[in-house]
């Protein structure tokens, strides 16, 4: 896109010179006095510079529409953005919260299970210490 711009200024600047610069020669050629020749160079000089202002004026307001443009739609973009990070951040805090429930239940059956079995091994080391105590009272 931007070669073709280049490309129509370039084509356009080069109408504009050639232009002048043909009308010049003729004006040059022509069987005129040198008052009516000046005279008909300022007008024509006067004509091209009122069509370059034109031109400037056209491109300064083009310019503005697009940097307008632009401003627009990075708006949009860092909106569309803002959304979607807000998105993935609330997902995340609903991962980190099932996950969070998840280790607080695997923890909690730890517990259960070490306690349980803390219970057993307490248990059989009683019952041994009983058993032990028994068959030493039995032999003295």
């Amino acid at each position: 896109m931007a070669d073709d711009n280049g490309l129509g200024k370039g084509l356009l600047i080069g109408f504009l010179t050639g232009s002048v610069v043909g009308s010049l020669i003729a004006l040059l050629y022509a069987p005129k006095s040198g008052k009516e020749l000046r005279s008909d160079i300022k007008d024509i000089s006067n004509e091209y510079l009122e069509d370059t202002e034109e031109y400037i004026k056209n491109a300064k307001v083009k310019a503005h529409q697009l940097i307008n443009d632009g401003k627009k739609k990075s708006e949009e973009l860092v909106s569309e953005a803002k959304v979607k990070v807000d998105a993935l951040l609330e997902e995340a805090e609903k991962i980190i919260s099932v996950a969070k429930h998840k280790t607080d239940d695997i923890v909690e059956n730890g517990k259960n299970v070490f306690s349980e079995k803390g219970e057993k091994l307490k248990s059989a080391i009683k019952k041994g210490l009983d058993t032990y105590k028994s068959e030493v009272n039995e032999e003295a």
